[in-house]
């Protein structure tokens, strides 16, 4: 237990640390402005290339926001389930512990995706309506990858047939795919931005991990 522990912890700072290292280059190499409105860019080469190579399809991006509705119904599942133990037993520390941490995990996610709104990275590769809206990291990648994974922890948890857990995590991983892939080449992001919400949202599902053993909530 404690080999996994300190394991999932070096983990999570290795994580953190790539996530900040890459942010920081990807304001600092290659800064150009071929955004919409002059905007700069960094890795604009790579950027504009794999822009060029996908182009924009609406189609994909539509597709991707009716799917991201589904990380965001399983958070308020799980909410629900916090605000019932909760109005049952009308005590916070008589919820599920591992309820609890997965409501902090939300809080910690919620708060890096209102950072990045409010300090801005990258804007997007197109105007959306007219407006040219924060685009770093991909708030798709990075809301399917944490909340879903969650909800694959969180199900094991609590359910105990391996057959219903096996479907959820194979379902789960379809909808992170196909959303990461989906806004990929939908064209409302660049190529960094995919890359910026994975590494960031696996620094924050290793954080999520690393609790879940520290609390020995799960081995």
């Amino acid at each position: 237990m404690q080999k996994k522990k300190t394991h999932s912890l070096l983990l999570t700072v290795l994580l953190a640390t790539l996530s900040v290292l890459y942010t920081v280059l990807v304001k600092q190499v290659d800064v150009e402005q071929i955004n919409p409105n002059k905007s700069e860019i960094g890795f604009a080469e790579l950027n504009n290339s794999v822009h060029n190579f996908f182009g924009v399809n609406m189609i994909w991006y539509h597709i991707t926001d009716l799917l991201g509705i589904i990380p965001v119904l399983t958070a308020l599942i799980f909410a629900i389930v916090g605000a019932v133990q909760l109005i049952k037993h009308k005590n916070i520390f008589k919820i599920d512990k591992s309820i609890i941490v997965l409501g902090c995990f939300y809080i910690i996610v919620i708060a890096v995706y209102i950072f990045f709104e409010s300090f801005v990275i990258n804007y997007r590769p197109i105007l959306m309506n007219g407006i040219l809206e924060p685009s770093y990291p991909s708030s798709h990648t990075l809301m399917s990858i944490c909340l879903m994974y969650a909800a694959i922890t969180e199900c094991k948890i609590l359910i105990k047939s391996q057959k219903i857990n096996r479907i959820i995590r194979i379902i789960s991983y379809i909808i992170i795919a196909i959303i990461i892939v989906g806004r990929l080449i939908s064209g409302v992001h660049w190529f960094t931005d995919i890359i910026g919400g994975i590494l960031i949202s696996s620094a924050l599902i290793m954080l999520y991990r690393y609790t879940l053993i520290a609390t020995k909530i799960i081995e």
